[in-house]
């Protein structure tokens, strides 16, 4: 622009130089201005950083504080509920032990009144008769499980004999 307004006529040029150097003035504080207010910026970004880095480790002092504070109150509601539950358990635990010596109680009573009554002459009898019985079944029970063990294993040393001479063929 410089240029083109030497080679213009001189009363044209006169006016358009002062305007240039009116520009070039301005660009110049325009550019002052502008580092000034940079190195400000610059200054007062880093002013931030470094107090919002100090109130990141006050609030993940403050975030770890409360996550050990939540873990805490977990573990004691944990807590509570397992007791709860145990005492629930005690108290089932006593009303059955409760309903089991009555049960007990009652038995009792019971074999005490057939005791008196003499009522249980043949009883003894069919008590041995059942024992011979059930002897007798535990006999045969074993006996038939050996003959069907012996049963087993005579086939399977049939097959492997079987399988032996065809494959040796």
């Amino acid at each position: 622009m410089d240029l083109e307004a030497r080679s213009l006529q001189p009363n044209v040029k006169a006016v358009l130089l002062a305007k240039l150097r009116e520009y070039k003035s301005d660009l110049n504080n325009l550019k002052s201005e502008h580092k000034r207010l940079a190195s400000a910026n610059s200054n007062q970004a880093a002013r931030d950083d470094l107090l919002e880095s100090g109130m990141a480790d006050a609030m993940s002092v403050s975030a770890n504080q409360r996550g050990r504070l939540m873990m805490s109150t977990e573990r004691l509601n944990e807590s509570s509920d397992r007791i709860k539950e145990s005492r629930r358990t005690m108290l089932e635990t006593e009303e059955l032990g409760v309903s089991i010596l009555q049960d007990l109680h009652q038995q009792r009573q019971s074999l005490l009144h057939a005791n008196d009554t003499n009522k249980l002459h043949g009883v003894d009898d069919n008590i041995s008769k059942s024992k011979k019985i059930l002897t007798n079944m535990s006999r045969r029970m074993s006996r038939n499980t050996w003959i069907i063990s012996s049963i087993i294993v005579v086939l399977v040393v049939a097959i492997a004999l079987i399988l032996y001479f065809k494959l040796s063929k």
